[in-house]
């Protein structure tokens, strides 16, 4: 399970940084964001040629508008030829939301994947608040309020989760009376409006067509891949913000710092690839 992979190489880092959560799941952002480069590399690149076939597409757009089946065999066609997936960017989306994934259920597990407590103590530890709290209900993310009760008397299930004045085991629908666990996911709601404006900001107008011996006007209409990125680059985030509102802060800590890091990697890509392409062209 990833989760559980990822449980092991965030420990470390915690241990590494001197039990310091609140580092330790954003050097831990830094490395899965590494290891995902190439692969973002790839897909900038490919929506990149993707946007420079867009002349092309209009004119199969227009030619075969009373068609759809053979307009669609025509631009799949077009894409084999230029070496262009459609699908790149939905792929590299879908990649995300599986990672996205297995980090939530790592924050929300932290005794299970991180530390690697045996899922009987953990029981047991979870039967104690419930006795304690005269069969109150737990929390569902018992196991961060067994770190909050429980760590006093057992070293082994302790983890620091205080991170610059900040309570990584708080969660926002939990304390809303608390001002500072609105701190993070705002922010991670502003990166997440500016990673969307840097992907979808593309020029938007009227192309001009010609066909039968006239020149007529269609609409700029988004071809599938730019449909299918835009669509997975929408969902993911308002995904991502109704979980932050119902998980730890720490699983918000981590979409913030991803979100920073795809800022820079798409601009720093998008340099590169039109510098290299410049010099290509001269």
């Amino acid at each position: 399970m990833i989760s559980n992979f990822f449980g092991y190489i965030l420990n470390w880092l915690y241990n590494v940084v001197g039990q310091n959560y609140g580092v330790a799941i954003i050097l831990f952002t830094i490395l899965i964001r590494f290891v995902l480069l190439p692969i973002t590399i790839k897909q900038q690149k490919s929506m990149k040629k993707s946007t420079e076939l867009q002349s092309k597409i209009k004119e199969i757009q227009f030619k075969y508008k009373n068609n759809q089946e053979q307009m669609q065999k025509e631009i799949m066609d077009l894409y084999k030829r230029e070496n262009v997936s459609p699908f790149s960017g939905c792929l590299s989306a879908i990649l995300q939301l599986v990672i996205i994934l297995s980090v939530f259920w790592l924050i929300s597990k932290p005794l299970t994947y991180m530390k690697k407590i045996d899922s009987g103590i953990i029981e047991n530890y979870k039967n104690e608040i419930i006795q304690e709290s005269e069969g109150k209900k737990i929390s569902n993310y018992y196991e961060i309020e067994i770190i909050d009760k429980k760590s006093a008397q057992d070293d082994s299930i302790k983890i620091n989760m205080n991170f610059l004045s900040l309570d990584l085991s708080k969660v926002p629908g939990q304390n809303m009376n608390d001002y500072k666990v609105y701190i993070i996911p705002a922010l991670y709601i502003v990166s997440s409006i500016v990673s969307m404006k840097l992907m979808t900001n593309k020029k938007k107008d009227k192309r001009k067509a010609i066909g039968d011996g006239t020149e007529k006007t269609i609409n700029d209409e988004p071809d599938m891949s730019e449909q299918m990125t835009k669509s997975m680059s929408m969902i993911t985030p308002i995904m991502a913000v109704s979980i932050a509102f119902i998980a730890p802060l720490g699983l918000a800590l981590y979409w913030f710092v991803s979100n920073l890091l795809m800022i820079v990697e798409r601009i720093v890509i998008t340099k590169y690839v039109d510098s290299k392409e410049e010099k290509k062209d001269a």
